[in-house]
């Protein structure tokens, strides 16, 4: 029997109430049933790092746009000599397997306990919308939207989450990283004095989706769907959907606080003017201000394979300087897994309560002030982002779908709404 139908939910003088975690403490035996929603190359790591950190969670039902990604995917998961300890938690029957635009709404429906959010990240306001609505616990990968109006909205229902009692953990593994989480804490409790400035870094090697380009039998929509990342309007650019980690270390340091304003410079230096490279850019440097006047200074770029590469945050403080890892101890827990252990026992009450879904909605928030500044050549403020218009959602979804994107953002010619 699973968790949702014992002890998560029950009927009160007719309406729905969600039992605490603490009303729920001594159920640890309980098993607990997922669904995932975006069936690709994450959505299928996420499901091993669940049945890894957790030999009481079972993957119930999957759901993808993409039958063959569905399927070559699961018959990933199953494979036993890939992932022999977890093959008795994969029971995903024929009919719990989920095609299309509307697949989530399918998983929502279900009686699982448990929703796995992998979709590329311009679905996660729907799909985070829909699974608080339908009373399911999230693991809500990173970011948590791509425009103003989406994040606003998954705002929303995080509020609601709270109110619920939902456990919400999102893909922001650092946060559940000893060294880092160790850190953190000394850095809140003034060990190295008052923050003075922040550093953070993302310069890496590019993702190129399809490198071999466009299959002919894919309509636009299909095509910029599987090809996501080069899109701002499903993957946000690269400043949202990768720098997102670092920037994030950096608002949890100052106290889960974002910055009150933005100004930025960037642009695509080394990206083709092409289909496959999409309309995202290539670099952006970013100069934040927080409330307290504490600046940080980001800086992410993509650089062909083989140039410099560095990845990391660097914390100066009035008595000392800290990577955001070095006060704490190292473990050999992989952070993947163990935010999916704190997940599960927060789910069950046999640990801490967890929702991130705000704190990291705001970091998210912070990621795309400083791409819109970026593109547009403006000082963007906190507030012109909670009282943008900026929607970038398509308003007609189909496989076959015409939807030309945007032209590369210009600094000058594009236009912050």
């Amino acid at each position: 029997m699973s968790l949702s139908n014992t002890i998560t939910r029950r009927a009160v003088t007719g309406s729905l109430l969600l039992l605490t975690p603490q009303q729920v403490r001594g159920a640890g035996d309980e098993k607990l049933k997922a669904a995932i929603v975006g069936f690709g190359g994450r959505g299928r790591q996420a499901a091993v790092d669940l049945l890894t950190g957790d030999p009481r969670a079972e993957i119930h039902y999957v759901a993808d746009l993409f039958e063959d990604q569905l399927e070559n995917n699961l018959r990933w998961l199953q494979d036993a000599n890939r992932h022999p300890r977890i093959q008795g938690q994969v029971k995903v029957t024929p009919e719990n397997r989920f095609m299309g635009f509307n697949a989530f709404e399918k998983a929502m429906a279900s009686d699982c306990d448990l929703v796995i959010l992998a979709t590329p990240p311009g679905y996660r306001p729907q799909h985070f919308e829909a699974a608080i609505k339908a009373n399911k616990h999230v693991f809500c990968e990173k970011p948590f939207g791509t425009d103003p109006v989406g994040v606003r909205r998954f705002m929303d229902a995080a509020k609601e989450s709270e109110r619920k009692k939902l456990t919400v953990v999102s893909g922001a593994q650092r946060r559940f990283q000893k060294e880092y989480v160790e850190t953190i804490d000394q850095l809140q409790q003034r060990r190295l004095g008052e923050i003075r400035a922040l550093y953070a870094y993302w310069v890496g090697t590019p993702v190129i989706q399809q490198p071999k380009g466009r299959n002919p039998k894919w309509g636009d929509m299909t095509w910029q769907h599987r090809n996501w990342y080069s899109f701002v309007w499903i993957g946000g650019d690269q400043i949202v959907e990768q720098h997102f980690h670092n920037i994030d270390v950096c608002n949890w340091a100052m106290g889960n606080q974002h910055p009150v304003k933005v100004t930025a410079t960037g642009g695509a230096v080394w990206r083709p003017r092409d289909e496959v490279h999409g309309n995202i850019y290539d670099h952006i440097a970013a100069d934040f201000e927080y409330a307290n006047g504490v600046r940080m200074s980001s800086y992410c770029r993509q650089f062909p394979k083989g140039l410099a590469t560095k990845i990391a945050e660097q914390i100066v403080c009035a008595n000392g300087v800290t990577n955001g890892r070095d006060l704490g101890t190292r473990d050999s827990l992989n952070p993947y897994v163990a935010e999916h252990i704190a997940l599960t026992k927060s789910i069950r009450g046999t640990g801490p309560y967890i929702n991130h879904a705000m704190a990291v909605a705001e970091s998210t928030m912070t990621c795309i002030m400083a791409r819109e500044s970026a593109y547009s050549g403006q000082e963007i403020t906190w507030e012109q982002m909670m009282a943008s218009t900026l929607d970038l959602q398509p308003k007609a979804f189909g496989y076959d779908e015409k939807m030309k994107a945007p032209p590369l953002p210009v600094p000058g010619e594009y236009q912050f709404k």
